[in-house]
């Protein structure tokens, strides 16, 4: 998978995509991701990516002319198969929609910055709005890191137990169940005899059961019943 992260602070991205697991998916070349300075696209000697927008108002706007020239000019080298645009008033990002997007080949993700981008990009040119969340960030820059490391760790080979993923909070719809490591007892806290039992069967409805506990305690509006 190739991704392309268009932004106008590079900087903000230096580190997440060089540990862990997204540094291991670079190094088994599972994932690809370029991060391109929107600057390097700006008007005139100052490389100007932002102007006050028509109509009056606080904030300044990310300009068309810049977006523009860089979109278009990356879609000349590959197709890509969702342009997303980072944005609080875009659809909610979700386990779902990061299973569906790890079977891509090519994602532009377009960072907003400032009061946000020039309208007619959204309207010609972006096949897919996101936001990470109920509230405003100083740019897109961390939602895109927080969308590529969720789409990411999906991508076959990435992670060394591929059937992890599988059981991760949100992929059956509903939170994990609670885990436990050694030692069995810790400051006379104990772990629950059932995992200890060897029983897979046993096991399975156990964390099934407190998955479906803790999903109605925590977050019942995940419960269609």
């Amino acid at each position: 998978m190739e991704i392309d992260v268009l932004c106008a602070v590079p900087g903000l991205l230096e580190g997440p995509f060089s540990h862990s697991i997204l540094e291991r998916a670079s190094k088994r070349n599972l994932l690809h991701v370029q991060v391109i300075d929107l600057r390097e696209y700006g008007l005139g000697k100052h490389h100007q990516i932002d102007d006050y927008q028509y109509g009056g108002g606080a904030g300044m706007v990310m300009m068309v002319e810049p977006l523009y020239n860089a979109i278009t000019e990356l879609q000349s080298d590959r197709a890509y198969d969702e342009i997303i645009f980072m944005t609080p008033d875009g659809l909610p990002f979700t386990q779902a929609k990061a299973n569906q997007l790890s079977l891509k080949g090519q994602i532009l993700i377009i960072c907003g910055h400032y009061k946000g981008i020039d309208e007619r990009i959204r309207e010609h040119l972006v096949t897919l709005e996101l936001s990470i969340g109920d509230y405003v960030l100083s740019g897109g820059e961390l939602a895109a890191a927080v969308v590529i490391d969720a789409v990411g760790r999906l991508i076959p080979g990435v992670l060394n137990d591929e059937t992890s993923a599988l059981f991760d909070s949100f992929q059956d719809g509903i939170l994990a169940p609670p885990v436990y490591t050694r030692p069995a007892e810790f400051k006379g806290w104990k772990v629950p005899d059932i995992l200890m039992t060897g029983n897979e069967a046993a096991i399975d409805a156990w964390r099934e059961e407190q998955a479906e506990k803790r999903t109605r305690e925590r977050r019942p509006d995940l419960l269609r019943d």
